[in-house]
C-alpha cells in the first residue's frame, strides 16, 4: 500500500514546488494530475486504487473486477455478481468468482438448501419432513394441521381448540328448550369448533339398549329425564362428524363426554360411528404427540370421560385423571377465575370454561359479552399466564356470539402469553 501512496505524494509535491514550467498530466486529459481524481486514466479513481492495492500511476495496473460493477474484488462482497455473497457461496460449496456456479435454492429465499433447515419453505423442518416419509424439497409434498403447516410441529398439550359446550343442543337438532348454541354440526365444523362436549344417555321411554344411545341435557338434577326437552341422535351427529373429519386434513378433534351411559354402550356408539378406531391412547406421565403425527398415524381424535368406569377401555381417557378444568355456569362475568374446579391441575391439558347462566340455563347475552374479542382473548392470556400453560380448550356457548375461533388464532399464533398479540385474524 505505502509503494502506491509514495509516487502520488510526489507528484503532488513536484506540481506545487514550481519545479515545472507547466502541471503534469499523466493521461494526457487535460486535467492536471494535482487535480486529477483518475491520475492515470484508467477509469478507476486513485483512491479507489489504492483501496483495491493497484498503482494509481499507471494505467496498465486495474482492479480485478469479474462482475464490472466497479467495485474491486477485494472490496466486493459478491465478486462474480450473482446475487450471492462470496461467504455465504463459500459455505453453500460453490464458486464465489464463477456467475455460473450459484447455490441451489428451491424455495428462493436466499439460504442455500444445504444451510436452509426448511428447504422447500413449507413451514417443516427438513428432517421433520424426511423422517416421515415427505420430499423435504417439494413444497406440494406437505401435511398442514388446522390450516397452517406450522402448527403440524406443535404438541396437543401446546395447542388451544375452540370447543363447543352441549355442541349437540342446537335448534338444528330439534332441541326445543335449553339450547346451548344456535346452529348445528355443519356450521360450527366450517367455523372452526374442533372440540365438543356431548352428553350421551338412553332415549326417555327406551329399554335403555346400547342402541337407544341419544345426547340429550336438562339442568332438573335428576328430577326431570333430561331428555324431556328433546334429544339428537348420537349415532348419525357422530357419523356426519366422522364424515367432516374425514374430508379434512390434519384436524384434530377432542371429546368431552359427560357420560351418563354403561361403558360398553358408549364404546358402542363410537365403534360403529368410526370414532373409537381414531381415538388416541394417551399414557399418563408421557408427553403428548404433536398434531402432525396424531394426524398422520390415523389417532387423530382424543375421547375424554367425566365418570371412569370399573371395566378398563382404553380409548375413554379419564378427564380428571389427564386434564382439568376451570369452574362453568357462574351467573357473572366478574365471579369467572382461572382456578381449578375438576381434574388434576398439574396436567398441561386442560379446559377453560367460558359460558355463564341465568337459572341454571344457557344464557344467550352473557355469552355474546364473555366471547367477544377482547374480553375472551385477555381472560384467556391472563389464565395462561397464571397457570403457566395455555388453555388446551375454550369452552363456550352460543359460538355463534363472538369470536371464539379468531381467539384461538389469535393464541396459537403465540407461543409465549407475554409475546406481542398478532393483528386480530
Amino acid at each position: 500500500m505505502k509503494s502506491h501512496v509514495l509516487p502520488v505524494i510526489a507528484v503532488i509535491f513536484i506540481l506545487t514546488s514550481g519545479c515545472m514550467s507547466s502541471p503534469p498530466d499523466l493521461d494526457g486529459d487535460g486535467i492536471s494530475d494535482s487535480e486529477d481524481l483518475d491520475i492515470d486514466g484508467d477509469g478507476w479513481a486513485n483512491n479507489v486504487e489504492l483501496n483495491c492495492s493497484t498503482d494509481p500511476l499507471i494505467s496498465i495496473s486495474v482492479p480485478s473486477d469479474i462482475d464490472g460493477d466497479l467495485v474491486c474484488d477485494f472490496l466486493d462482497s459478491d465478486d462474480d455478481g450473482d446475487l450471492w455473497g462470496d461467504f455465504t457461496e463459500l459455505d453453500c460449496s460453490t464458486d464465489p468468482l464463477d456467475n455460473s456456479s450459484v447455490p441451489a435454492d428451491y424455495d428462493e429465499d436466499m439460504i442455500c438448501d444445504s444451510l436452509d433447515k426448511d428447504a422447500d419453505g413449507d413451514g417443516l423442518p427438513n428432517d421433520w419432513e424426511q423422517s416421515r416419509g415427505f420430499d423435504h424439497l417439494d413444497r406440494d409434498d406437505y401435511i398442514s394441521c388446522h390450516g397452517k403447516a406450522e402448527y403440524c410441529l406443535r404438541t396437543y398439550d401446546d395447542f388451544t381448540f375452540a370447543e363447543a359446550h352441549n355442541a349437540y343442543s342446537t335448534p338444528e337438532d330439534g332441541v326445543l328448550a335449553g339450547i346451548n348454541h344456535l346452529t348445528g354440526l355443519q356450521s360450527q365444523w366450517e367455523g372452526g369448533i374442533r372440540s365438543f362436549m356431548l352428553d350421551p344417555h338412553h332415549q326417555m321411554g327406551s329399554q335403555n339398549e346400547k342402541e337407544d344411545v341419544v345426547f340429550c341435557h336438562s339442568s332438573g338434577g335428576g328430577v326431570i329425564h333430561p331428555c324431556l326437552f328433546g334429544s339428537v341422535d348420537a349415532f348419525s351427529w357422530l357419523r356426519t362428524l366422522n364424515s367432516l373429519h374425514n374430508n379434512s386434513s390434519g384436524d384434530v378433534v377432542s371429546f368431552l363426554f359427560e357420560n351418563q351411559i354403561p361403558g360398553d354402550h358408549l364404546e358402542y356408539l363410537l365403534n360403529v360411528t368410526g370414532i373409537l378406531e381414531k381415538a388416541y391412547v394417551h399414557e399418563l406421565g408421557d408427553p403428548w404427540p404433536s398434531i402432525g403425527d396424531l394426524s398422520l398415524s390415523g389417532k387423530n381424535m382424543v375421547v375424554f370421560i367425566q365418570y371412569e368406569y370399573q371395566e378398563n377401555y382404553s380409548e375413554l381417557m379419564s378427564a380428571w385423571r389427564h386434564t382439568w378444568d376451570t369452574p362453568y355456569g357462574e351467573e357473572n362475568a366478574d365471579d369467572m377465575s382461572c382456578n381449578v374446579g375438576r381434574g388434576d391441575s398439574e396436567q398441561p391439558v386442560w379446559h377453560l370454561n367460558n359460558w355463564l347462566s341465568t337459572f341454571g340455563l344457557s344464557d344467550a347475552t352473557k355469552a355474546e359479552e364473555v366471547n367477544e374479542y377482547s374480553t375472551l382473548l385477555n381472560r384467556a392470556l391472563l389464565c395462561w399466564e397464571q397457570v403457566g400453560d395455555r388453555p388446551t380448550f375454550l369452552g363456550v356457548d352460543y359460538w355463534e356470539q363472538g369470536e371464539v375461533t379468531n381467539v384461538t388464532k389469535t393464541l396459537n399464533d403465540m407461543a409465549h402469553w407475554s409475546d406481542d398479540i398478532p393483528p386480530h385474524p
